[in-house]
């Protein structure tokens, strides 16, 4: 089967970016992403392209050569889909918070939703594509909402999970590790998943495509998350250990990333991780295998969570008990909110927990990052429904520059690892805070003895 058109339900995160690449490479293929956020549609469609949605590196150029070309994006959904011969469903897929399973399962209502839109409208055969993140099984619950519609429709399901990391999306998207398609082991089943194996065979090389069963495919993806959040949470684990026996966690990470069974990858000390992925998949993990009854299973990986929770907590600590355990009133400045750099992605960031435990402490927080607007600062914090949204306003700030930012501030925490913390004039910033001068490197990017040649008072985690 010859794929001519394609549509994307969701123009977030994974589905923008991911069909953008896709038209770029396919010239012959018409690409139609669509959301009922018109807003974000109109941002997409701009004429100024750093006015995108997403902050992604290179996303511009690839968007501005395949953008009305054969990549479109649009608010009308019923008719994208019924245009479609393969529609990707990219939708989110949050973490429940409410009812059975709130707090690990996934919330899979804008799935449920899209399956009953497409059967809806669908008028002929079509190859339907999970895309977002779904627990183990989930083709299951679409093909029996699209195969039970009795309009004569043939539908197909893949997974076609995707393993993109934010900052480097396009990078990843252009030269993958590997393009993953799960499909129904039957003669259709293996006709589909030929068909969008040949649209991402017109740039990947045909060994980093690999095919599976669908659940094979479904579970791969959680899998993939869990054991990379599973290394970050234990090197953060050593870092604590590190601290109180005289090791650098810096050093020991790079004695054994030397092992090549072990590797250098996700071996960096941290504040903790974030992102949309990482927390949901093992949520989730833990969720099937409690519904299966494999508790032993569950509570391993949920310790992972429970770990990336305690780093969090205990960097703020740190803060609280460093500044001579009283914050209240006291200006700490925080460089970065985004989870991690080169995204403006906020979702799970570390930056979010630890300033809503300082501002329990009554703190005043000053926050600079490159990307992420003040509104989006302010309903991270209030989403979590710990105080009003006049005291977060009145007690978190942000500003344009990191210099005021910094200016007659207590503390510098530095939450986000953006390349040019680095190259800021230091000696300025230290001259211009209150003494002494504490600077708490959540992420392990600034020079530690330069600072402290300078005057700073210095926590780096894991030293």
């Amino acid at each position: 089967m010859k794929v001519k058109n394609i549509c994307c339900i969701g123009a977030g995160y994974v589905g923008g970016p991911t069909m953008a690449v896709i038209a770029q490479k396919n010239p012959d293929i018409k690409v139609t992403v669509v959301d009922i956020n018109a807003s974000r549609i109109a941002a997409w469609n701009h004429d100024d392209l750093e006015q995108l949605p997403i902050y992604e590196p290179g996303l511009d150029k690839v968007v501005a050569e395949a953008r009305n070309r054969n990549l479109f994006f649009s608010t009308d959904v019923d008719a994208a889909i019924e245009a479609a011969d393969m529609v990707f469903i990219s939708v989110n897929t949050p973490t429940k918070t409410y009812g059975k399973g709130k707090g690990m399962a996934a919330d899979l209502k804008y799935i449920e939703l899209c399956a009953r839109q497409i059967a809806r409208v669908a008028k002929s055969d079509k190859i339907i594509v999970e895309k977002s993140t779904l627990p183990v099984r989930t083709a299951q619950a679409i093909k029996s909402i699209l195969h039970n519609t009795g309009n004569g429709v043939k539908f197909q399901i893949l997974s076609n999970p995707e393993f993109l990391a934010e900052g480097t999306a396009v990078a990843d998207l252009m030269a993958p590790d590997r393009v993953l398609i799960g499909g129904e082991q039957t003669e259709d089943g293996f006709k589909a998943i030929q068909a969008l194996v040949n649209i991402y065979a017109t740039w990947v090389p045909q060994e980093n495509i690999l095919t599976t069963n669908l659940w094979s495919s479904e579970l791969s993806k959680l899998t993939a998350n869990a054991f990379l959040a599973q290394r970050v949470s234990s090197i953060n684990a050593l870092s604590e250990l590190c601290e109180v026996t005289g090791a650098d966690v810096n050093e020991v990470a790079n004695a054994i990333g030397k092992d090549s069974r072990i590797g250098p990858k996700f071996l960096k000390a941290s504040v903790g991780f974030g992102g949309s992925c990482f927390q949901k998949d093992i949520l989730n993990l833990v969720y099937i295998a409690k519904s299966y009854g494999l508790d032993a299973v569950a509570d391993y990986w949920e310790q992972v969570i429970i770990m990336n929770d305690h780093q969090k907590h205990r960097f703020a600590s740190k803060i609280i008990q460093t500044l001579y355990n009283t914050i209240s009133g006291k200006k700490i400045a925080f460089l970065g909110w985004a989870f991690k750099k080169d995204t403006n992605d906020t979702r799970e960031s570390a930056a979010i927990y630890v300033a809503d435990q300082l501002l329990e402490e009554q703190a005043s927080i000053v926050v600079f990052d490159p990307k992420v607007t003040k509104q989006k600062m302010q309903s991270d914090l209030n989403y979590l429904n710990t105080r009003s949204e006049e005291d977060n306003a009145q007690y978190l700030t942000t500003v344009p520059e990191p210099y005021e930012a910094c200016k007659d501030a207590h503390a510098i925490a530095i939450l986000t690892e953006w390349d040019e913390f680095k190259t800021y004039d230091w000696q300025r910033i230290y001259d211009q805070m209150q003494k002494p001068a504490f600077v708490f490197d959540g992420r392990g990017i600034l020079d530690q003895s330069q600072l402290k040649t300078i005057g700073f008072q210095v926590y780096v985690i894991g030293k």
